[in-house]
């Protein structure tokens, strides 16, 4: 018997599958979503609109995406994980020639019922097609330098095509969360090593060269270096955003203003309160309890999906739970790390907290592969 047909014969069927959901995931992830839902009430002033009340309806509606996709059998997903590469990098591609425009740049596809991000979509596709590429290529083959070129341009091609928009964040997500996929699959540490070392290398020389003949990037871009590793060199102006949220962040103190007693966010000067900066919102209503309650939900649904991929037999099901649980590390751990002035600001949502559609619907998409595996797993 092979090994299809026996998960086939081992895992449950038709409405019985609602019983083998991960409940306790959903839970976390409600309770998160719930944490979001809160502080968009507060920044809009005690108000469901104009954000609160569009994010739960478009959480309802990730739900859906999650159970349908979680009901759908494990192997369907990993049969259609090239075409849904190929589909997200046509929509990248059409970004580039209808894509609408928001903030100096063109990352948008507008449906009518809302606007998709093509780039969130590819973060989970990505993840698919490495899993998929992984499942059908013999270890024995897995770190030998043709087999690990392949998926490198497989990742390096959406990261071109979102870097063209320009959206940095999103084309570094991209770029770790494949490279990470990649070690995960087994792929040798050496290669790694050399890349950390070139990257290394490089941010030396550029440092060496200012100033000299050979500098490697203009002076404008060297200011915006020197106010990311000081911000209070330009407070006023590109340092705005970080100055301000280092205040929010260190005026919570402990136990927080309270809720909707933040004064930087009501008073406007905290930036993308309910997008980017949503964290420091939370952190100065509630201080570092309810900044830390928020990191322990966060690291409990990395535990659970961690779980899941180690109690599964499938190694296409466990690289896919892995690739989705490091999406999501990287969105909050990025976003946390910008707002506090541990790394530029680069536009990363707080996932499933900050105002916007693609990139909760595809976090639920994610999740809903991460339950597919775990119900149609052999039993």
């Amino acid at each position: 018997m092979s090994y299809l047909e026996y998960t086939v014969k081992t895992t449950p069927t038709g409405p019985r599958k609602v019983l083998f959901f991960n409940w306790g995931l959903i839970v976390l992830l409600t309770a998160v979503a719930c944490v979001g839902f809160l502080m968009l009430y507060s920044v809009a002033g005690g108000s469901f609109s104009p954000w609160a009340e569009p994010q739960m309806k478009r959480f309802a509606l990730g739900l859906g995406v999650m159970f349908f996709v979680g009901l759908v059998p494990i192997w369907f997903w990993r049969n259609m994980s090239v075409v849904a590469y190929l589909a997200s990098i046509l929509l990248l591609l059409a970004v580039e020639v209808v894509g609408i425009e928001g903030k100096g740049a063109q990352r948008w596809i507008d449906l009518g019922f809302m606007r998709l991000q093509p780039s969130e979509l590819m973060k989970i596709t990505l993840v698919m097609l490495l899993a998929a590429y992984y499942d059908r290529l013999p270890m024995a083959r897995t770190s030998r330098p043709l087999w690990v070129l392949i998926p490198v341009l497989l990742i390096l091609l959406p990261v071109v095509l979102v870097l063209r928009q320009p959206d940095l964040g999103t084309s570094i997500l991209l770029l770790c969360t494949g490279s990470l996929v990649m070690f995960l699959a087994g792929v040798h540490w050496s290669y790694f090593a050399a890349v950390i070392a070139t990257g290394i290398g490089t941010v030396t020389a550029v440092f060496q060269s200012r100033g000299t003949d050979w500098q490697m990037l203009a002076n404008y871009q060297y200011k915006r270096i020197d106010t990311f590793l000081d911000p209070s060199s330009d407070p006023l102006g590109a340092g705005y955003h970080i100055t301000q949220s280092k205040i929010a962040l260190g005026s919570g103190g402990w136990t927080g203003r309270g809720f909707m007693q933040g004064t930087q966010s009501r008073l406007n000067f905290l930036p993308e309160k309910h997008t980017d900066f949503i964290f420091t919102t939370l952190a100065e209503e509630f201080g570092f309890l309810g900044a830390f309650s928020l990191l322990c939900l966060y690291v409990l649904i990395i535990v659970f999906s961690i779980s899941t991929a180690l109690s599964n037999k499938d190694r296409f099901s466990s690289l896919l739970i892995l690739g989705v649980a490091v999406t999501f590390f990287l969105f909050f751990a990025v976003n946390m790390s910008m707002v506090m002035g541990l790394a530029p600001v680069v536009g990363v949502p707080l996932p499933l907290v900050s105002y916007g559609g693609s990139a909760m619907l595809i976090l639920m998409l994610g999740f809903g592969f991460v339950q597919s595996a775990h119900i149609h797993k052999p039993r």
